[in-house]
């Protein structure tokens, strides 16, 4: 399995929280094998970054099922040939909302990190189409920070990742990219890590820890780890 490693310079560009996702978008767009699809589905879409990065590659679909949780995010997500879900891989009615879909291929980005039962998960996604393409964040991401703070990570490791994708589905390509962000001021990295969507853990800092490690954290970056799988049923 092939690593990568990736860095941006944030600064000129603060406010856009959203980077790394967008970066992990394009990257797992460009694992498609085809230029033209009839229905492709986007689960845990979010704003639209696969949308956005399938149009920049010039890939053709006649529809796209855009799929997510929040019914908010949904709202933001471009329209043009776009049919909107509201539905989450965490229930039991998942499958139910989306089976009769006719999904020619599934993708999901920067999502299943946050499944509080990754193989159940998996498992109701399997029965929606063929052809699967996952980019997951894996525990590595924040690897110093949460090193510094005493958290662990509350997402898995990207062996951890392998092994349930691995008991649901046939990995046909795998990649590990890891990605850092450059900041130009330390308070900039705890400004992102609040308002990026990356940072959803189960334990939080408090305001005195956060203070304590903003004046300690020793790197003006922060590191992320993706793991990205081309995979069939």
């Amino acid at each position: 399995m092939p690593v990568k490693k990736e860095f941006s310079r944030f600064a000129h560009e603060y406010g856009q929280y959203n980077q790394i996702q967008t970066k992990v978008a394009q990257h797992l767009v460009d694992f498609l094998d085809k230029k033209d699809y009839n229905t492709l589905m986007d689960i845990g879409c979010g704003r639209g970054a696969v949308y956005e990065a399938l149009t920049h590659k010039g890939i053709e679909f006649e529809n796209f099922y855009a799929v997510d949780f929040s019914a908010q995010m949904l709202e933001l997500h471009p329209n043009h040939k776009v049919k909107k879900v509201c539905a989450n891989f965490n229930t039991l009615e998942f499958t139910q909302q989306l089976k009769d879909i006719p999904c020619d291929t599934l993708l999901s980005s920067s999502a299943l990190q946050w499944s509080s039962d990754l193989h159940f998960s998996l498992s109701q996604i399997s029965s929606l189409c063929n052809k699967f393409y996952f980019a997951i964040f894996t525990n590595n991401t924040f690897k110093t920070l949460h090193t510094q703070a005493g958290i662990t990570s509350p997402i898995h490791s990207s062996s951890k990742l392998l092994q349930e994708i691995q008991s649901v589905f046939t990995i046909e390509e795998s990649e590990i990219v890891n990605y850092t962000l450059h900041f130009d001021k330390k308070r900039d990295i705890f400004d992102y890590i609040k308002k990026s969507g990356v940072s959803g853990g189960e334990r939080r800092l408090g305001f005195r820890s956060t203070k304590r490690l903003m004046e300690t954290y020793e790197l003006d970056y922060l590191e992320f780890e993706v793991l990205f799988v081309k995979c069939v049923v």
